[in-house]
């Protein structure tokens, strides 16, 4: 049985690996752009006062976010795209690090003013938070290249999962209820509060497969030997997610218009071969 065809997606859209070989891709110096005025001027009083931006994110999860060799200096495209949105701002900025799954209680409470995280906006999400796109990422099932699983072979299989992702919120129970409804085993899940432990569980092969973003299954794949991208599909936008009634959305969605029409944005994601995640068009609350 055809998982994607029990489940008519329609609008998957193959794309190629962003896998790098390079084991630390990160930029020399960290990237700051102009200050986007019409944007900072309505940076609400209290963060300009603090005169820092706070954006929280995960860790070990490279490329898009990732302590650089030797140090404890964030990189990535994540902690990129958070540098550009600060000084678009007229900021300085402040990371912090959190599991994926504590990433929206914390800003529910007012720890941190925005996330930068790879998170795809859903209807869930979005009684939380407001969102603004920042690029595109797809999914992909990754395993051994000797074992034989894909986003069509998942039934019954043991698969890694990142706690909180939208693979195991939004595709795992459709995929369930596609393998139960043909007769099938719904998928083992294994869930693991980092995506370092995710590739783990495959390369040490406790799981036939991981299954995350596509951005973080193409770099395992170019940097663990026998680790390979089995599927990637369903490119969609994720988004910066900020508490609502903050008065942060209209500047950072000004911001955010301001940094995909500059050099410094492609400048970011062709550091990480990411380039083809670029986006002309900056959506604002648009659920996947």
């Amino acid at each position: 049985m055809s998982t994607l065809v029990a489940l008519s997606i329609s609008a998957l859209a193959f794309t190629a690996c962003a896998g790098t070989t390079d084991s630390d891709p990160s930029p020399a110096a960290e990237p700051t752009m102009p200050v986007v005025q019409d944007a900072a001027d309505l940076v609400p009083a209290a963060i300009k006062d603090k005169g820092v931006l706070t954006v929280v994110m995960p860790t070990n999860e490279p490329p898009m976010q990732f302590y650089k060799q030797g140090t404890k200096d964030m990189t990535g495209v994540n902690a990129d795209i958070a540098r550009l949105l600060a000084s678009a701002l007229g900021l300085g900025i402040d990371i912090q690090i959190a599991n994926f799954d504590a990433l929206i209680p914390g800003l529910a409470a007012g720890r941190y003013d925005a996330t930068v995280s790879s998170m795809t906006p859903t209807e869930e999400r979005m009684q939380t938070l407001d969102f603004v796109e920042y690029m595109n990422i797809g999914s992909a099932v990754g395993a051994l290249e000797e074992t034989d699983v894909s986003i069509d072979d998942m039934c019954g299989r043991s698969v890694a999962l990142l706690s909180g992702s939208y693979q195991l919120s939004v595709n795992i129970p459709l995929i369930d209820e596609a393998c139960t409804s043909g007769g099938e085993q719904p998928v083992d899940v294994m869930v693991f509060a980092e995506t370092r432990q995710v590739i783990q569980a495959v390369t040490s092969g406790r799981a036939d497969a991981a299954f995350a973003d596509s951005t973080v299954i193409g770099y395992a794949a170019g940097q663990n030997p026998g680790f390979v991208v089995k599927s990637e599909f369903d490119s969609a936008p994720v988004a910066v997610g900020i508490p609502h009634d903050t008065g942060l959305l209209e500047p950072v969605t000004k911001a955010m218009e301001a940094i995909i029409d500059s050099p410094e944005y492609i400048e970011v994601l062709t550091t990480y071969g990411l380039e083809s995640g670029a986006i002309t068009e900056v959506g604002v609350n648009v659920p996947q």
